[in-house]
Order: structure tokens, then C-alpha cells, then sequence
């Protein structure tokens, strides 16, 4: 029932109950998106196929994605250089300081932040940092490389349990003359260590490779660089990786450990009768199948894998079952792994994406690709080894010669890869097959390429971003936005009103992260470390 008014008199009408339904559903409908939840982003590239997908994003749309209408809003202060991806959960209760949707991100002098993810207030709602009982972030130089520069703390993109309300992260620190790396596990309302936490990460296993005493090789802490997005899946949290520059006796690495209790119950090396091997994939993170099996790739090092009791794994995919322990159940290796190894031109240097079950031939596929700018597509039901005569995967295509280092990402039909010195370019997948040649690119090439990430709201407004961060210190890092049906559209970049929205130098391998119409940048100027919030104005 109604009320309306002519002059004196009020007068009622009656609207049948089917006819109210009906206009309330339509107006429903026409406002869900204002109140439709915002998709959390607990890991790296949105989920553990990688695919950096964010389907729920109801605000930035392809009119709106602008120079005159988007930019960046608030720029809060970090103590270190943000390496990680930011993470974002929504209406979470914050200790003492009631409900916020928060965003989360670390730094490389160990600590760990969590902000108001609207920006306001720009001060951390709270901070953590391991630099307790006189332990200090460990200086680049002790290392031999500094890559990350001054210090090394935190790498690696944690992960959170939204179940749990639990984030797990692995800081580096220097105590005394000690290099320690431990998992900490940290209440996401609170930033307290949980579980009985944290458990210094240590491991052996038998093998006569570099580095090696009578038949084990021990994990060196100050040797193994944990650059890799952490891994959280079927209750294990899986960690893996790499080295500080090549440099030392190090060896790619992954271990897991119960999420709920912090207890070690997998380990694996990649290389134990060889070296290196390294599992960095440009910070990328380990991806895992609807099974629980993990995937990834791995950098230049030793491979005897197709000889009689080989079981070194340089340059290849690999696939590991997690029952009961860590064990390779398939993998595939370029035909020229030798020379990958020996140009230093790691394959491992993306991570692989997991794409959508197709309807052709190979349902079940992985993509990724290497410095040396080939794109694999491999079949994950049977990867195809090693063969020196040729490449037994689905398809390779020649891409960027500057090579890659960044994780592609997946969107209505398409693959998306992004590639040093190069175009971004999209890719059609059409019955598990890529096209051979790109169905558009990006105007301008990026200098360092990087990792594209998807906004969309379902299959509508598809925008893809990416952050341009060349290692040179000198250069502009660049935030980009492309329609994503077309990138050859480009929508919004950060120089395009670069008084206001400057990244400043950026940091190589940056990710941003898109949640409920706003894009997370971490960045740097100079010895300035902020996290930026892009937004509509």
C-alpha cells in the first residue's frame, strides 16, 4: 500500500503483492552492485591457480578508469621496501578498533602492516615487527647481492587463511652473527603470533650436491632466498626458494607445514645431487590443482632427471603429489635445457598459471614462461618429460625477447602475458589451444613487463592492470590500465598525471592488488616506502 497527496487529501493505492515484488526485485537488482561483497584477495594473483582474477569488482569500470576521474588518493608511510603483493580482506573485527575492510602488506625491514583499506585513517590500525631481542633485517651486503637493497626481511607474499583469520609469513633476520629465517603465523584482527609461533625453518635431505657433508644437505638459511609467494593449500602451508644473485651453495627448496599447528611435514629439493635449481619465479607463488597436487618451474641448475635414478630438476615444470611428503609424479623440460642453464636463462622465471578446463584435447593445462621468452603450454595430465629432439607440450610460441618475469594471467577466454621490453600482450584460448600470434597489444611496450591482473564485474567492465618497475633505479615505475577485451585500448596510466599519481621508482615485480574499487601499490622513492591507494576521485 501507498500513500500519495492531492491537495488536502490523501489518497491510497493498492499495488497487487506481485506487482510490488516484481519492482522491488528490479530495484534490488539495479543496486546489488553498491552492496555486492568485495572478493577478498588472501594470496598472491587472487588464487592458488594464479590467475589474478578479481570477478566481483563492481566500481572501476571501463568509463570511470580515467586520468580525470581515478588516481591515486592516500600514500601511507612503510618502514622497508614493500617486496610483497598487498592483501585485502574485507569487514574484518580489528582488535580494540571495530570493523574495517583492511588491507595487509609487509616490508623488507620485517615488519608487517595492516591499514584501513579505504585509507582512513592513514595511520596502521596495527604494526608488527620481528626486530625484537636485537635482531636486525639483514643487510644486502653480508649477502653479496643486494637485488632487494638496503635489507632483506620480508620477500615473500604471505598468505591468509580468511578461515582462520590467520596470515602466514617468513621473515629473514640477522642475530648476532646468526642468519635465522622462521614462519610466523599472526592474527589478522590483532598482528599476534598464533600457534605457538613462530618455528625456525630448518631441513636436510640426503644427496652428494653442492654444499653437501657425508651424503646430506642441510638448509642454509643465509644462502636461500625465500622471494616466492607462500602457498596455502588443503591445511599445508607450502614455502619455497631460490638465492640471494646465484650466489652460494643453494638449491631450490619447498617445505610444508601444518597450518593449524606449525609443525613441518613436507621437504623437498629440487637439485640434491646437483646445484642451484632456484624457485623464485619473479615472486611468484606455487600454484595447486582442484587435487591438492602443486605445480611450478624452476631456474638453472643441474638436470639429470630422463638418466637411470636422476632425479635433478633444473629448468622444468614440475608436478608434486603432497601425499604423504613431497614427490615429483610428472614434469616437463625444455630441449635445450642446457643452454637455458648455461645462459643463465632460467625458465624459471615466471610461475605457472593453472587455466580453466577447456573442452579440447587437453582439458587440463598449465602456462607459464623463461628469460628466454618462449610461452609454454603444457598439458598438466601428462607433461611430457624431457625430449632433446624436440618440445613434448602442447605449444610453445615465440614471445617477448626481453623475456619474462611475472606470472600471466586469465580472463573470459583469454591469457595475458606481459614481457620485458615488450607489448602487453592478449592471447585467445580457443579448445586448450593459444592463438599463435597475439589478438592485441598494448601501444607502447613496457620497459620491464611485469604481472597483469584482471578487474571485472563478472565478464563485464574486464580491465587488465600492470606495473611497469625497470630495475634501474632512475626510471619511473608506471601503473597501467588496459580494456581487457582490447589491449590496445589503453584506459589510464599513472604519468598521465604524474603530479598526482607518481609510483616514483617502483619496485621490480610489483603486483597490484584490486579490491572493492581500489588498486594497492606498494612502491618506493628514493629511501621513501609507501603504499599507495588508487581510487576514484
Amino acid at each position: 500500500m501507498f500513500a500519495s497527496r492531492t491537495g488536502s487529501q490523501v489518497q491510497y493505492r493498492i499495488i497487487s503483492t506481485g506487482v510490488f515484488r516484481a519492482l522491488l526485485c528490479s530495484t534490488l537488482f539495479l543496486l546489488f552492485p553498491l552492496f555486492a561483497p568485495a572478493q577478498n584477495v588472501l594470496t598472491y594473483h587472487n588464487d592458488i591457480s594464479r590467475d589474478g582474477q578479481d570477478l566481483k569488482e563492481t566500481k572501476l569500470t571501463l568509463t570511470n578508469v580515467n586520468s580525470t576521474k581515478f588516481g591515486k588518493r592516500f600514500t601511507l608511510s612503510l618502514d622497508g621496501e614493500p617486496f610483497s603483493q598487498p592483501l585485502y580482506m574485507a569487514n574484518v573485527a580489528v582488535s580494540g578498533q571495530g570493523t574495517h575492510n583492511v588491507v595487509y602488506i609487509t616490508t623488507e625491514n620485517d615488519s608487517v602492516y595492516a591499514f584501513d583499506a579505504g585509507g582512513s585513517p592513514t595511520t596502521p590500525l596495527w604494526h608488527t615487527s620481528f626486530l625484537i631481542n636485537g635482531a636486525v633485517a639483514v643487510p644486502c651486503g653480508n649477502l653479496g647481492s643486494c637485488e632487494v637493497s638496503p635489507v632483506v626481511g620480508i620477500t615473500g607474499t604471505p598468505v591468509i587463511d580468511g578461515t582462520s583469520n590467520t596470515m602466514y609469513v617468513v621473515a629473514f633476520t640477522l642475530e648476532g652473527s646468526n642468519y635465522v629465517q622462521r614462519l610466523h603465523a599472526l592474527d589478522i584482527t590483532s598482528g599476534a603470533e598464533k600457534f605457538g609461533g613462530p618455528v625456525v625453518i630448518s631441513a636436510s635431505v640426503a644427496g652428494n650436491g653442492s654444499g653437501s657433508s657425508g651424503g646430506t644437505i642441510a638448509f642454509n638459511p643465509q644462502v636461500q632466498n625465500q622471494r616466492a609467494a607462500l602457498l596455502l593449500s588443503k591445511g599445508v602451508v607450502y614455502i619455497a626458494w631460490a638465492s640471494f644473485g646465484d650466489l652460494g651453495a643453494y638449491h631450490g627448496w619447498v617445505m610444508g607445514y601444518e597450518a593449524s599447528t606449525l609443525a613441518q611435514v613436507a621437504v623437498f629439493n629440487d637439485t640434491p645431487n646437483g646445484s642451484q635449481g632456484g624457485i623464485w619465479q619473479s615472486a611468484g607463488g606455487l600454484s595447486a590443482d582442484s587435487s591438492g597436487n602443486l605445480l611450478f618451474q624452476t631456474g638453472n641448475g643441474t638436470f639429470d632427471a630422463n638418466t637411470s635414478g636422476g632425479i635433478d630438476y633444473g629448468d622444468s615444470f614440475l608436478k608434486m603429489s603432497t601425499s604423504g611428503g613431497l614427490s615429483v609424479t610428472d614434469y616437463f623440460t625444455p630441449d635445450n635445457q642446457s643452454t637455458l642453464a648455461a645462459d643463465d636463462e632460467d625458465l624459471g622465471s615466471t610461475a605457472g598459471l593453472i587455466v580453466p578446463k577447456q573442452t579440447g584435447s587437453f582439458p587440463d593445462e598449465i602456462t607459464g614462461a623463461g628469460k628466454q621468452g618462449i610461452i609454454y603450454l603444457v598439458n598438466r595430465d601428462n607433461m611430457g618429460k624431457f625430449n632433446s629432439g624436440s618440445n613434448d607440450c602442447i605449444q610453445t610460441i615465440n614471445g617477448a625477447t626481453g623475456g619474462y618475469y611475472g606470472t600471466p594471467a586469465y580472463f573470459s577466454g583469454a591469457v595475458y602475458y606481459s614481457g620485458a621490453g615488450d607489448n602487453l600482450r592478449r592471447y585467445t584460448l580457443t579448445k586448450g589451444a593459444l592463438s599463435k600470434t597475439a589478438a592485441s597489444k598494448s601501444p607502447k611496450t613496457l620497459a620491464a613487463g611485469g604481472t597483469p591482473s584482471i578487474s571485472a564485474n563478472g565478464t563485464a567492465n574486464g580491465i587488465v592492470w600492470v606495473i611497469d618497475a625497470s630495475p634501474k633505479k632512475s626510471t619511473t615505475a608506471v601503473l597501467h590500465a588496459y580494456k581487457a577485451s582490447n589491449v590496445a585500448s589503453e584506459l589510464y596510466n599513472s604519468q598521465q598525471n604524474a603530479t598526482r599519481d607518481t609510483l616514483g621508482s617502483g619496485i621490480r615485480f610489483s603486483v597490484p592488488t584490486i579490491a572493492n574499487g581500489n588498486v594497492y601499490v606498494g612502491t618506493k622513492n628514493g629511501s621513501t616506502y609507501s603504499l599507495l591507494i588508487f581510487g576514484l576521485l
